[in-house]
């Protein structure tokens, strides 16, 4: 087990808030570590103390010798004047100046002897580095990712938004680094690009460490979770999932003082066994089912942090009619964003919409009245209400001089203060919290506030266009959880593999022709039309 990076004692702290203290890790080579904790907790932070960017206010940072660290870069405009391919290959710093450094002494008009020898040893030092083999490699990793050939050549500045991501996601990955850091690796990434990131992942034989919100990723590639929280970072062998479940489980012995101690080895035994059975064959999967296998009741620990408590309740129930759409059209600033769309809402029916992002706003928008379609008809059953999520929430709050109190007698009939920061309450509004001015709140504060706003409503259809924007892990987990149980009908929209996985009876894609509408899971789905 070869150790890549130690830490040793780091603390840090900004005037007289505590990030961290005295954290003590090791990161070994062939592991993939997913850094978690509740937003404002300090993940970026502690990857920039990794990454050198930040230095520590006590304690340090050692690295094995001859390891590169590559860190995914987060300026999208960095390299604006660079060509793609040659953007991909800086990644791996020394080489690129090799390169360069060569082709300016080949360019030479008065080239002698002394420049003849430079070149020889710099020419060694590039075929030790396999520089022969750089731009196939940087160009294989734009290609996986889906910047086609024909994109290479070209200046980064002619890219579109979500093409820059994926070449300063290459340039990460280029040159087989022995450190990996990625921050946040598969926002605005497709489906596919994101399935090609976990299997290169997987057969990445150095150390990742990786912060994600995307907890179907992180169930995939991650051996150990980094926990930070309140000041603490811990960490726990498996992926997001086992760190959840296991904190749980954890939390639930603790309450049963009476088991006796060899009644909870057995059920953290059976605990552990269903996890390592579930395990794939993937590589990364392998090696967690070896860590999960050495783990003794001591190591799991309840974990400290506060999850709001999601659910949603109708005052009754749906009819046979729900919804039904049929040929609605829609252009905007000149692009037909829906094209005919038609379906029809069945009981039970739990439906995620994927695909035009605009599209699909657009949809949630003529459907709760707020924008008119410019052709074709829909129509709610009689015994229908509805509550819904908007991606964009400002109205609710911008320019709102109330408490969070005030707020949300708003919308309910029930005024009673001690009613209300009840559901304030659920949604970690105690105390204090519930007198926050509406106007301050940041933007995972407003869609705590949007969901407790919707279970006031007690309406037995829910639309939600991407909910789980701006939240943490544990608010995510809460409100996954929350749609699953609810016993009626959902339309939504999100970029969370899992939370569609487990949410969703039925997908609807909206594309620039029209629409592709299949009852089945969303693996089943992208099985079907994007990976087979």
């Amino acid at each position: 087990m070869i150790i890549l990076i130690n830490v040793t004692n780091v603390s840090l702290r900004y005037g007289a808030q505590k990030l961290f203290e005295d954290v003590n890790l090791s990161f070994t080579q062939g592991n993939c570590y997913g850094v978690i904790g509740a937003n404002g907790a300090g993940k970026s932070t502690f990857l920039k103390i990794l990454s050198g960017e930040i230095e520590p206010n006590t304690g340090s940072i050692s690295i094995a010798p001859n390891t590169r660290m590559s860190v995914l870069k987060q300026d999208h405009f960095e390299y604006d004047n660079c060509q793609v391919l040659q953007t991909v290959i800086m990644g791996n710093k020394r080489l690129y100046e090799i390169m360069i450094e060569k082709d300016a002494i080949y360019a030479k008009e008065d080239f002698n002897d002394e420049d003849g020898i430079k070149a020889s040893e710099l020419e060694a030092e590039f075929a030790e580095m396999d520089g022969w083999n750089a731009e196939s490699e940087a160009a294989s990793l734009l290609q996986g990712l889906g910047i086609p050939t024909e994109l290479h050549e070209k200046k980064v500045a002619e890219l579109t938004g979500n093409e820059k991501v994926k070449v300063l996601l290459s340039q990460a990955l280029f040159g087989k680094p022995g450190i990996l850091i990625l921050d946040e690796p598969t926002n605005h990434l497709d489906v596919k690009s994101i399935r090609w990131l976990q299997s290169f992942l997987e057969n990445f034989e150095g150390t990742v460490i990786v912060v994600s919100h995307d907890r179907y990723f992180l169930n995939e590639v991650c051996t150990h979770m980094v926990d930070i929280d309140f000041g603490k970072i811990k960490m726990f062998a498996g992926n997001y999932d086992f760190w959840y479940e296991s904190s749980q489980l954890a939390l639930q012995m603790a309450k049963d003082q009476n088991k006796k101690k060899e009644e909870k080895i057995k059920e953290l035994q059976s605990f552990i066994a269903r996890f390592s059975a579930n395990a794939s064959k993937s590589k990364q999967a392998t090696s967690r089912k070896k860590l999960l296998e050495k783990i003794t009741l001591e190591d799991i620990q309840p974990s400290t942090r506060r999850y709001p408590f999601v659910g949603f309740t109708m005052e009754r129930e749906v009819g046979n009619e729900i919804l039904t759409v049929e040929d609605l059209s829609k252009t905007i600033d000149g692009v037909k964003v829906l094209n005919n769309i038609s379906f029809r809402v069945n009981k039970g029916d739990k439906i995620a919409f994927i695909g035009d992002e605009i599209g699909i706003t657009t949809l949630f928008n003529i459907l709760m009245g707020e924008i008119q379609a410019d052709s074709g008809s829909y129509k709610w059953g009689q015994t229908i209400t509805t509550s819904y999520f908007p991606k964009d929430n400002s109205k609710f709050f911008n320019d709102v001089d109330l408490s969070l109190v005030d707020w949300l007698r708003q919308f309910s009939e029930e005024k009673s203060e001690v009613y209300l920061r009840g559901f304030l309450g659920r949604m970690l509004f105690s105390g204090e919290e519930a007198l926050k001015q509406a106007r301050v709140l940041s933007g995972g504060e407003k869609v705590r506030c949007m969901l407790a706003k919707m279970m006031l409503n007690n309406a037995n259809v829910l639309i939600l266009d991407q909910p789980t924007n701006h939240l943490d892990l544990e608010s995510i987990t809460a409100v996954n959880n929350g749609l699953r149980d609810f016993k009626s009908n959902i339309l939504f929209t999100s970029h969370d593999h899992q939370f569609i996985q487990t949410i969703a009876n039925r997908i609807i894609e909206i594309t620039p022709d029209g629409f592709r509408d299949r009852a089945m899971t969303y693996e089943e789905y992208i099985e079907k039309f994007y990976i087979g």
